[in-house]
Protein backbone atom coordinates (compact mmCIF):
# COMPACT_ATOMS: atom_id res chain seq x y z
CA UNK A 1 0.00 0.00 0.00
CA UNK A 2 1.18 3.00 -0.89
CA UNK A 3 0.46 6.32 0.74
CA UNK A 4 1.09 8.87 -1.61
CA UNK A 5 -1.07 7.35 -3.90
CA UNK A 6 -3.88 6.99 -1.36
CA UNK A 7 -3.21 10.65 -1.08
CA UNK A 8 -3.86 11.27 -4.67
CA UNK A 9 -6.81 8.80 -4.90
CA UNK A 10 -8.54 10.63 -1.65
CA UNK A 11 -8.05 14.47 -4.00
CA UNK A 12 -9.61 12.70 -6.62
CA UNK A 13 -11.88 11.22 -4.77
CA UNK A 14 -12.86 15.22 -3.49
CA UNK A 15 -12.23 16.51 -7.09
CA UNK A 16 -14.45 14.26 -8.56
CA UNK A 17 -16.87 13.65 -6.33
CA UNK A 18 -19.55 11.87 -8.34
CA UNK A 19 -16.87 9.85 -10.15
CA UNK A 20 -17.09 5.72 -9.06
CA UNK A 21 -13.87 4.73 -10.42
CA UNK A 22 -12.10 7.00 -7.97
CA UNK A 23 -14.13 5.93 -4.91
CA UNK A 24 -13.38 2.41 -6.15
CA UNK A 25 -9.55 2.72 -6.84
CA UNK A 26 -9.40 4.06 -3.13
CA UNK A 27 -10.82 1.25 -1.58
CA UNK A 28 -8.76 -1.22 -3.60
CA UNK A 29 -5.54 0.60 -2.37
CA UNK A 30 -6.87 0.05 0.94
CA UNK A 31 -8.09 -4.01 0.77
CA UNK A 32 -4.44 -4.80 0.04
CA UNK A 33 -3.32 -4.45 3.94
CA UNK A 34 -5.69 -2.28 5.73
CA UNK A 35 -8.63 -3.78 4.69
CA UNK A 36 -11.22 -2.23 7.43
CA UNK A 37 -10.73 1.20 5.90
CA UNK A 38 -11.83 -0.13 2.62
CA UNK A 39 -15.35 -1.04 4.24
CA UNK A 40 -16.13 2.70 4.47
CA UNK A 41 -15.30 3.24 0.72
CA UNK A 42 -17.15 0.37 -0.34
CA UNK A 43 -20.30 1.38 1.76
CA UNK A 44 -20.43 5.07 -0.29
CA UNK A 45 -19.80 2.92 -3.85
CA UNK A 46 -23.21 0.60 -2.45
CA UNK A 47 -24.65 3.75 -1.39
CA UNK A 48 -24.17 6.32 -3.89
CA UNK A 49 -23.27 4.27 -7.09
CA UNK A 50 -25.35 0.69 -6.73
CA UNK A 51 -25.12 0.27 -10.50
CA UNK A 52 -21.49 0.27 -9.89
CA UNK A 53 -20.96 -3.28 -10.67
CA UNK A 54 -16.99 -3.84 -10.01
CA UNK A 55 -17.59 -3.23 -6.11
CA UNK A 56 -19.81 -6.01 -5.55
CA UNK A 57 -17.47 -8.50 -6.07
CA UNK A 58 -15.14 -7.17 -3.42
CA UNK A 59 -17.01 -5.70 -1.20
CA UNK A 60 -18.36 -9.15 -0.37
CA UNK A 61 -15.15 -10.59 -0.14
CA UNK A 62 -14.65 -7.99 2.19
CA UNK A 63 -17.55 -8.57 4.37
CA UNK A 64 -16.71 -12.20 4.71
CA UNK A 65 -12.95 -11.46 5.22
CA UNK A 66 -14.62 -9.19 8.33
CA UNK A 67 -16.91 -12.17 9.11
CA UNK A 68 -20.04 -10.43 7.94
CA UNK A 69 -21.35 -13.37 6.46
CA UNK A 70 -25.20 -12.59 5.46
CA UNK A 71 -23.54 -8.94 4.22
CA UNK A 72 -21.57 -10.97 1.77
CA UNK A 73 -23.96 -13.53 0.64
CA UNK A 74 -26.69 -10.33 -0.15
CA UNK A 75 -23.89 -8.89 -2.43
CA UNK A 76 -23.20 -11.66 -4.14
CA UNK A 77 -26.66 -11.96 -4.88
CA UNK A 78 -27.52 -8.53 -5.90
CA UNK A 79 -23.97 -7.96 -7.62
CA UNK A 80 -25.31 -11.11 -9.94
CA UNK A 81 -28.54 -9.71 -10.31
CA UNK A 82 -26.72 -6.78 -11.69
CA UNK A 83 -24.32 -8.25 -13.84
CA UNK A 84 -27.40 -10.30 -15.52
CA UNK A 85 -29.34 -6.96 -16.03
CA UNK A 86 -26.18 -5.21 -17.42
CA UNK A 87 -26.03 -8.45 -19.64
CA UNK A 88 -22.70 -9.07 -18.16
CA UNK A 89 -22.06 -12.63 -18.71
CA UNK A 90 -18.41 -13.10 -17.58
CA UNK A 91 -19.34 -10.86 -14.64
CA UNK A 92 -22.15 -13.14 -13.59
CA UNK A 93 -19.66 -16.40 -13.41
CA UNK A 94 -17.02 -14.71 -11.87
CA UNK A 95 -19.95 -13.71 -8.99
CA UNK A 96 -20.99 -17.34 -8.85
CA UNK A 97 -17.97 -19.20 -8.66
CA UNK A 98 -16.94 -16.37 -6.01
CA UNK A 99 -20.16 -16.86 -4.26
CA UNK A 100 -20.39 -20.84 -4.59
CA UNK A 101 -16.80 -20.69 -3.12
CA UNK A 102 -18.01 -18.66 -0.34
CA UNK A 103 -20.80 -20.99 0.26
CA UNK A 104 -18.62 -23.91 0.60
CA UNK A 105 -16.32 -22.23 3.01
CA UNK A 106 -19.44 -21.70 5.65
CA UNK A 107 -18.70 -25.87 5.68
Amino acid sequence: MNNDRIQQLIRFVQEEPGEPFNVYALAMEFINGRSEQARPYFDQLLTEHPDYLPTYYHAAALYAELGERERAAELYEKGIVLAGAQNNAKTVLELERAQRAFEEDAW
